[in-house]
């Protein structure tokens, strides 16, 4: 074979085999492989990431234990509650959930390891608590949460995206992914104080628990009708997706 081919080859034995400069219990990073050739080792190999959907959908159906308080970071509050949805009905769990699948996928392909707080989308689940969620990574050492939301504003007017961070050290987090998202052409709230997409809050559990950088995304007001238009088609959950996609790479790179 041509000797590029041949050298390529070799390094890819070399790696599975533990031999070479990395010694014989070094574990070489995930690479992408194309047509059986090693090109490079994949952006984001050995990254941790916790992806959070919010809400579920069957939540509604379980008040007795969607109510229930839990720990919230310093005081109690409601384990989860049932989120909005847009006029037409279409509940922000499903939206939350199919822009988390898409993001988690996205994301292992660039070589990262991926952690839901939820496996799927179903009338009969609930939860889990956002205690859970809040703690969700922790123990693993992740290195970046993201909680993914739509909100519910009935505000004349009120449309766009906003990034909550709940301390200064993930302030910076959700500046990267405020970056990310207008690049992909998203508008910033109209309807938080400030303008700046930008928000500050001690009060969500999700972020006070976290032990890592974590920053909750509400992605449009689904009670608008031109931002529902786009949270509710799969064209504009992947376009979602590929923005906060984006915004986490450029974090964590």
């Amino acid at each position: 074979m041509p000797l590029l081919l041949a050298l390529c080859a070799a390094a890819a034995l070399g790696s599975v085999l533990g031999s070479g400069p990395a010694g014989a219990d070094e574990v070489a990073p995930p690479q992408e492989v194309v047509a059986g050739h090693v090109l490079r080792p994949l952006p984001l190999a050995g990254r941790h990431v916790v992806i959070d959907p919010g809400h579920q959908l069957g939540n509604a159906r379980f008040p007795a234990e969607t109510a229930r308080l839990v720990e919230a970071g310093g005081f109690r509050k409601a384990c989860n509650t049932s989120g909005t949805a847009t006029d037409a009905g279409y509940a922000e769990a499903t939206f939350t959930w199919e822009v988390s699948r898409r993001l988690a996928e996205r994301l292992r392909r660039a070589g990262a390891t991926v952690m839901l707080t939820r496996d799927g989308d179903s009338p009969d689940r609930w939860g889990p608590c956002v205690d859970e969620r809040g703690t969700a990574g922790n123990a693993d050492g992740a290195d970046l949460k993201v909680s993914v939301h739509g909100d519910g504003s009935y505000a004349a007017g009120a449309h766009g995206f906003h990034v909550i961070a709940g301390d200064e050290a993930s302030l910076r987090v959700a500046e990267v992914l405020r970056g990310a998202l207008e690049d992909a052409g998203f508008a910033r709230a109209t309807y938080v104080a400030g303008g700046d997409g930008l928000d500050l809050r001690t009060d969500l559990a999700t972020l006070n628990l976290s032990q890592m950088p974590a920053v909750l995304v509400e992605l449009g007001n689904m009670r608008d009708a031109g931002d529902a238009a786009v949270m509710t088609s799969p064209a504009g959950q992947e376009r979602f997706a590929s923005a906060l996609a984006s915004g986490v790479r450029r974090w964590l790179r």
